[in-house]
């Protein structure tokens, strides 16, 4: 597929300005702005020295509320800063070798969007009435509005946009331009984008590649086939939010068959996503910190290792690097964005789980195989993972042993080679002989062995 030759390669930090930054809950929509964006400063460089050579950036754009109530899409919300200091914050991620994301709201607004307070102010007779999905006057709204209009899950705070309008497009793709162009953006990651129409994701596509040719769209996509909305003329990525909850939950089931399965049915032999490489990742600002859903916190290591080798486009959520904890309620989810800084992370959290990731990040950027190879199972047991990662330069051997025990294996490898090397060059090569090889995985232990 079709695809950004640099998102291939990308390992994604993902940042999110709202909570991180400290930012009052609403916006009064008169202050000055105040430059709280410079508090990401130290974490764009933190992401650059643990070895993420792309920063996901939150909502930055004027909101009510939480960044995904949009009032404004030309505007930087004046509780982060200014336009120019986001063009500042991208040019120091560019100075470092870095690409930016940027996480964009297509799909719904606030309800302090211009437009919406237009309808609100007008009724039928405002001009911007066919903005709206779902709007009638023959209704009233939960919110007491003295009309109907279709929401985001219920949300009444977030009115859809009808996505068909061509006004609605042009008004999207004009603020794309401007996204990219003034701000210097290298992609999107389109929030709920299970939620908009495909012939919009088409459209999108098209103008994106008139944009630039090398700008990266991925999407967020929950349930379903995501051949739906990633293919050669929508998006290039979507979520991989099957293999999510499989990172933790094979663990804490002590329970290698249900990750494996997922990961077989994606990226194996007649894989449905075997040229696709979804966005991978343990968490993000919606769903619980990966050192909260775990069980037993010695799991850790073992979940990030399974992130940084299986395929895909593996991703850190800010401060789980350092094992922060996280649990949302059902109402509330402040508490995974929470306002930090890269001292208190790193004092309050996991400094050596932070050095395991920056390795593993380290080898997989060093490696072919992991980065872009073909995935093959190879062994599958409860406590034990083994699988092989090929490209035309390479073949690693990846195993995983969450076992409380060391676990030797038989392996009856299913590619050539005479022997096994430790892709970090540490201990002795195995012997691989008549297609056989016997190793040795220590408990709650990792194995990247490269096959020569």
């Amino acid at each position: 597929m079709a695809m950004a030759t640099w998102a291939r390669d990308a390992v994604v930090y993902h940042l999110f300005p709202m909570g991180l930054c400290g930012a009052p809950p609403r916006n009064d929509f008169s202050s000055a702005p105040v430059p709280r964006l410079e508090a990401l400063r130290p974490w764009i460089r933190h992401a650059r020295e643990l070895g993420a050579n792309t920063i996901l950036l939150g909502p930055v754009l004027e909101s009510s509320a939480h960044g995904y109530d949009t009032a404004n899409f030309g505007e930087v919300d004046r509780r982060l800063g200014t336009t120019e200091l986001v063009q500042s914050l991208v040019g120091e991620a560019h100075g470092l070798g870095m690409k930016v994301l940027y996480d964009a709201v297509f799909g719904h607004v606030g309800r302090d969007f211009w437009a919406f307070r237009d309808v609100r102010e007008h009724g039928a007779s405002s001009k911007w009435a066919g903005w709206f999905k779902g709007l009638r006057f023959d209704a009233k709204s939960p919110l007491g509005d003295p009309f109907g209009y279709e929401c985001w899950k219920g949300a009444w705070e977030l009115p859809r946009l009808e996505l068909k309008n061509p006004a609605v497009r042009e008004h999207l793709f004009g603020n794309v331009d401007h996204w990219v162009r003034t701000f210097g953006f290298d992609g999107l990651r389109l929030d709920t984008a299970d939620w908009l129409d495909l012939d919009f994701l088409e459209a999108l596509r098209a103008h994106c590649d008139s944009l630039r040719e090398d700008l990266w769209l991925m999407g967020e996509v929950v349930h379903g086939d995501y051949r739906k909305q990633a293919h050669p003329r929508a998006l290039h990525s979507v979520t991989n939010y099957e293999c999510s909850k499989g990172l933790w939950s094979s663990l804490n089931d002590r329970n290698y068959f249900e990750i494996a399965y997922a990961l077989n049915r994606q990226f194996g032999t007649g894989g449905l996503y075997r040229d696709l490489p979804l966005y991978a990742f343990a968490d993000n600002h919606d769903v619980d910190r990966a050192a909260t859903s775990l069980k037993r916190r010695e799991d850790l290591p073992l979940l990030y290792a399974l992130l940084f080798t299986m395929p895909g486009v593996p991703s850190i959520y800010y401060g789980s690097e350092f094992g922060l904890q996280g649990r949302r309620t059902a109402t509330d989810d402040r508490v995974l964005r929470p306002r930090l800084t890269v001292e208190e992370a790193a004092a309050g959290g996991d400094a050596g789980l932070s050095r395991t990731i920056q390795r593993l990040i380290a080898l997989r950027q060093a490696s072919p195989a992991l980065r872009r190879g073909d995935y093959t199972q190879q062994q599958v047991a409860k406590e034990q993972l083994v699988f092989l990662r090929s490209s035309p330069e390479q073949t690693v051997l990846v195993g995983l042993n969450c076992g409380d025990q060391a676990a030797t294996l038989d392996l009856a490898l299913r590619t050539g080679g005479s022997r096994l090397r430790d892709l970090a060059g540490e201990g002795p090569e195995i012997a691989v002989a008549g297609g056989r090889a016997r190793i040795t995985i220590e408990p709650h232990g990792v194995r990247l062995l490269e096959l020569r």
